[in-house]
């Protein structure tokens, strides 16, 4: 197994073919899914043909994936995946900051590690200018994570969204961390 970075806890990995399973599971999980479609159900085809095609994209300008799987380290167990993707394929400038863990991963520290590693990574490593995540309004838990993880609430926005979900109606968030305010820190 290739190790992309390490933390206490945490391996973060490639995404292979071999995790089709897993993500099948982690996004059939209505509350996992909760903010980002309501919950409904995803399909292996969508897994095959939409999903892994994305998660195992190289970005040129980093060199590597965007999406990593993430495992405890101990165990080896598949908790979720961690997203640090540049905006733009061919500048590291700004990167999206993101994160889908499966409920036995909540409420244990392990988004806020992995976010804090990748955004380190990213400032020392890649040439990272500024960091942003997004969510909506109404997912506190992913909120309170981006702030842990040094994020500052930048702004909120409505989005013309092809479907509503319980809770979009009070439109979502961005918070962001610049390289000057990582450095003061």
């Amino acid at each position: 197994m290739r190790v992309f970075l390490e933390t206490d806890r945490l391996v973060l990995r490639p995404f292979t073919r071999d995790d089709v399973d897993r993500l099948l599971a982690l996004d059939n999980d209505p509350d996992v899914m909760r903010f980002i479609d309501g919950g409904r159900p995803t399909s292996r085809e969508a897994i095959l043909e939409r999903i892994l095609p994305r998660l195992l994209h190289n970005h040129p300008c980093f060199g590597t994936r965007g999406y990593r799987a993430a495992q405890e380290k101990d165990t080896e167990v598949f908790l979720g995946w961690f997203e640090f993707r540049p905006l733009n394929e061919d500048k590291p400038a700004v990167v999206e900051l993101g994160y889908r863990l499966n409920k036995a991963a909540w409420g244990r520290g392990y988004a806020t590690e992995g976010a804090r590693a990748l955004i380190d990574k990213g400032f020392t490593q890649f040439g990272v200018e500024r960091v942003t995540a997004n969510t909506m309004a109404v997912n506190r838990a992913s909120r309170r994570v981006m702030e842990k993880s040094g994020l500052s609430f930048l702004r909120n926005y409505t989005g013309d969204w092809p479907e509503v979900i319980p809770g979009s109606e009070h439109g979502e968030v961005e918070y962001e961390l610049t390289r000057a305010e990582w450095e003061r820190r």
